[in-house]
């Protein structure tokens, strides 16, 4: 079943009504320029009422909070099982983030991609050890992401076909209507969305979210 992670939360009532719906994790955000930066005591406080089973994700934005080490204070202070990091992702930022013993997602613009941009040969080998998926958005230049802007899927299919030994969660302009669209172009081992199920932002509209969530297993039992 595809992997579906509903980012951007900022409240307990929210991430309940994503656990409800089906979803597989939730994420939330840790930079203080975007409007669902939550504060890691808030988050923490959420985490410790949502069900183990479900993957709790710190998105981070390169080091603008710190590095590595201010990264593994959040992830304790909050209670995380996993990273996303929207970063250049170097082999040395592997290796420290791999040091946190917990899921790592490399979040990349997909313009990276299409233009050939997937590193080499050691990059390539040393990350599928160590990435648990890559994560395209939308993003560019000084905002990697959180656009709400979809991408040009139909292009990177065919880059993505290339690049079998990752795994890819599918970002950017996903909402309940386009999402089935998006994993039948794309068929990604995962997706994520923030505006598209929200009524404003930092705050989820529950009717989205579990329409979302629906859609998505409704393509997942028509490719099965």
């Amino acid at each position: 079943m595809t992997w579906v992670k509903i980012c951007g939360m900022t409240n307990l009532e929210d991430a309940l009504v994503a656990v409800d719906a089906g979803a597989d994790a939730v994420g939330f955000v840790f930079h203080p320029e975007s409007p669902r930066n939550v504060h890691p005591d808030v988050a923490g406080q959420i985490v410790e009422k949502l069900p183990t089973e479900i993957e709790k994700v710190g998105v981070f934005v390169g080091d603008r909070i710190g590095g590595v080490e201010t990264k593994r204070r959040i992830a304790h202070q909050a209670g995380l099982t996993g990273i996303q990091a929207y970063e250049q992702a170097s082999l040395r930022s592997l290796s420290g983030l791999s040091c946190l013993n917990m899921k790592i997602f490399v979040a990349w613009p997909a313009e990276r991609v299409l233009r050939g941009r997937v590193g080499g040969f050691r990059w390539r080998s040393e990350a599928n050890e160590k990435v648990t998926a890559i994560l395209l958005d939308s993003g560019k230049g000084r905002r990697p992401g959180g656009t709400g802007k979809s991408f040009d899927w139909r292009s990177t299919a065919t880059v993505l076909s290339e690049l079998s030994d990752f795994r890819f969660i599918i970002a950017g302009g996903l909402n309940p209507e386009n999402v089935a669209e998006a994993i039948s172009v794309l068929q990604p081992w995962g997706v994520d969305v923030v505006s598209g199920v929200e009524a404003s932002p930092g705050k989820k509209d529950p009717e989205k979210v579990r329409a979302f969530v629906r859609a998505v297993r409704e393509m997942d039992r028509k490719v099965s």
